[in-house]
Formats: C-alpha cells, structure tokens, sequence
C-alpha cells in the first residue's frame, strides 16, 4: 500500500476546517501532518478533539510558514487545504506553491488577476493547484443543468444565500455559475424596459453577458443557490440546499487526491470528476 498523503489544513478551527479534520483522520490513504488557525483561544488545543473526532496528536498552531516547510519534506507530495479568508488566501496560496505543497482551496473572493498571477506560478514551479468554488456533487450537477437549460431561456438570474458569517458577495459559486453561462456566447436577458434603481444595488449585480446575481446572508442558512430561469408563460428553477457542511467532504477528498499529478492550476471541481 502507497505512503499516505501528508496534509496540512489552515483555517483548521473554523466549521469547513473541522470537518476537513475529521474526513481526513477517517480516510486511509491520508494523513494529517499539520492543522494551522489563528484564533490566539485555540493555540495547542489537539485538532482532533476540536473536530469531534479524538485525539490525533495534532496541535492547532498559527505557524502557518514552518508547518508549510514541515509537509514539504515528507517523502511524499503534500497538500494544503485552504478553508480560510479571502484576504490572506492569495498570499496562503502562493506560499504553498513556493514550498512545492499542492494547494486545495475551497475559500473564494479572489479576483481574476490574482487567480491568473496564481495560475502562471503554478506553470513555472510545474505544481498543481485546485481551486473549487463548491465542493458539493449536486452543485456541480445543478450547473450542468442549468448549462442544458440556458440554450433554451434568454432570461436567467441567479440568487445566492449564505450565512452571515460569510466574507465576500456575491460567492464564488455564483460566479463560477455566471461565468459557465456567459461561455457560452451568448447575451441574456435582453431589456424590455429602461429600468430606474430607487435603491442602488436592487437589482443585485451584473455578472458577465447581463446576467444578474443576488445576494443574500442570513444566521440559519449555510450555503444555497436558485438559478432561475424565465420566459413566455413559464419559470424553471434549479436550486441546491445545503444542510450539513459534511456533503463537501467526498469533494475535498477528491480533490486531495487529484491534485498530486497536476502540474497547473484547475477552477472548479467539474474539470476533476
């Protein structure tokens, strides 16, 4: 049986990184080398007890740099799962890379220039990165729908709703939607009136070829999605719901394990399965 795959996972503490903790400690062909969070509260606390799943004599450290350089010298290729903010990611990421640590990154807000400044330095260290908006099979699903459905509707918009604890707007998988849609060539939702905003942002934000996303962040909700779409006499809506943070586990596992091979940098999740 192969050596198990080192894995370091920052932003251990938070609800997505506890639950990485624990899918990782149940699967065989891992191992947990290093569990990074900054909360000051929760320094040498063992990162299996903080996820629920016992002791895995691991401790939580905000030494993100020296736990890098640590999964780098195993024998084996190591990887980074990044469940942190949108404002350190980039830098997590191109760090990563520098250390030879094949990053897997489920947090969003990048912009466009930084995800092609990421990509060309993946080219260069020839080392795999994958970011994935949406680790969730059923999201990746309702996308390929409403692909199918989007030669048939000149009309869409697209409602995002998140916890309130969530960063960034609209999220990344509302945008990675949006651009799916917009690749296609295709203009949507051609005017019929002139409109006025009474409110400034009413009518949510422009996305690429006119499609419309809104956003909404409430306490009670995690992540869920409606692409709705619209025409004569008719509406078709595709929604996914998340309950339970643990749908994203098969996906972040996915992910660690095609990641090794890769030599550039993969967005989404699609370009793996």
């Amino acid at each position: 049986m192969a050596d198990p795959i080192p894995v370091l996972v920052n932003g251990a503490a938070g609800k997505m990184g506890r639950e990485v903790v624990k899918a990782i400690a149940a699967a065989p062909d891992m191992v947990l080398m290093g569990a990074v969070d900054l909360s000051p509260e929760l320094q040498g606390q063992d990162a299996g007890e903080l996820a629920g799943c016992g002791t895995l004599e691991v401790p939580i450290t905000s030494d993100f740099q020296p736990m890098l350089a640590f999964v780098a010298q195993d024998k084996e290729p190591g990887v980074m799962v990044d469940f942190t903010h949108p404002d350190s990611v980039y830098d997590n990421i191109r760090s990563a890379i520098a250390y030879g640590v094949r990053p897997v990154v489920g947090t969003t807000g990048l912009s466009p220039a930084q995800i092609e400044d990421l990509a060309e330095f993946c080219d260069k260290a020839s080392t795999g990165c994958l970011l994935v908006p949406n680790f969730s099979i059923g999201m990746v699903l309702l996308q390929q729908a409403a692909i199918q459905a989007s030669q048939y509707f000149d009309h869409v918009e697209i409602i995002e709703l998140h916890h309130n604890q969530k960063a960034d707007a609209p999220s990344g998988t509302a945008i990675q939607t949006a651009q799916m849609l917009a690749g296609l060539g295709k203009t949507f939702n051609p005017p019929a009136v002139t409109e006025t905003e009474k409110i400034a942002g009413a009518r949510g934000s422009q996305a690429e070829e006119g499609i419309r996303i809104h956003s909404v962040r409430l306490p009670g909700l995690i992540a869920h999605q409606e692409v709705i779409f619209g025409a004569a006499g008719q509406i078709y809506t595709l929604r996914h719901d998340t309950s339970d943070r643990v749908c994203y586990m098969p996906g972040v596992l996915l992910a660690i394990r095609k990641v090794l091979p890769l030599k550039n940098l993969v967005y989404g999740l699609e370009k793996i399965l």
